[in-house]
């Protein structure tokens, strides 16, 4: 850690988070820097709602104050902006991504410093300093090959992001964050359904990853894609071509009928994500019909 970055918290405000006695240890600039861990436990994470495009809310507490724990799921090296989710740090081996990634450091830090000035890697991280962690992962993604499933995993790490510049626009209005959370929102959308056209075209096995998300709370697997995928182009999807915007519409339609047994007496899929499943089927039939198409 950089000399003189306190790595506990004030003693005055209660702690959220711990500095590991495990360091990471970087492949791509081969240094090794220190690795934040959130705290659980103790009336720090009170569950709220799950929202319709499956993200766990979290409620203030009295003593905590409001928490983002989505903010620990990514690791960032300050030493050569390489981000990624903390158990890739050990499967990126590649030679040629760690050099590309190598060559491109610099570039990635001035990308994510002209939405995110000043942004921190090194001391206890805010809420806007894990949404330039979150878009220097996009970033590193986006420089890998398939075998890491980038698209897959950017798919949820954009929404998570969305749902984290939405946020901060509600901590510091007036910033323009709610306008970035609909773009990564849109971003979201693409990512989702290419990681689908990557799945069926097997240029990318992203059914394979073992965790979808799209939160840390629970794993909603490849149902949870296509579910997504549909919400997505639903909610965000172009409105400027009506013929194509219903064509999408209507796939998306078949494609959660089909995944969720929409209209039969099944019970193989319950809970939560099955229930929203039929509330977009139904949001699709009003806009759509086979008529319409």
């Amino acid at each position: 850690m950089v000399s003189g970055v306190k790595k506990t918290s004030d003693k005055k405000k209660p702690a959220i988070s711990y500095w590991s006695k495990e360091k990471c240890n970087c492949p791509v600039c081969k240094k090794a820097f220190e690795k934040e861990v959130m705290l659980s436990g103790n009336g720090r994470m009170i569950a709220g709602e799950l929202s319709e495009d499956l993200h766990r809310t979290f409620e203030p507490s009295a003593k905590f104050g409001r928490i983002y724990p989505l903010i620990y799921d990514i690791g960032a090296c300050p030493h050569c902006y390489t981000a990624l989710l903390w158990a890739d740090f050990k499967d990126l081996k590649k030679r040629e991504d760690q050099d590309v990634l190598f060559e491109k450091r610099e570039e990635r830090k001035k990308i994510v410093e002209n939405i995110f000035p000043h942004f921190s890697l090194t001391h206890e991280r805010s809420l806007y300093d894990g949404c330039a962690m979150y878009y220097l992962a996009l970033l590193t993604y986006n420089q890998v090959n398939p075998d890491m499933l980038p698209t897959m995993k950017s798919s949820f790490l954009t929404l998570r992001l969305a749902w984290l510049t939405r946020e901060l626009d509600e901590a510091v209005p007036d910033h323009n964050f709610g306008y970035l959370s609909e773009v990564f929102y849109r971003k979201a959308l693409f990512f989702y359904q290419q990681a689908i056209i990557n799945e069926t075209s097997k240029a990318e096995k992203s059914s394979t990853l073992g965790n979808f998300g799209p939160d840390m709370d629970k794993n909603y697997g490849w149902d949870g894609v296509i579910y997504l995928a549909g919400l997505l182009e639903y909610k965000y999807g172009q409105k400027a071509d009506i013929q194509l915007r219903l064509k999408k519409l209507s796939e998306a339609k078949t494609a959660i009928a089909r995944i969720f047994g929409l209209g039969k007496s099944s019970k193989d899929k319950p809970g939560p994500l099955l229930e929203k499943a039929r509330d977009l089927y139904d949001l699709l039939s009003k806009e759509v019909s086979d008529d319409d198409i």
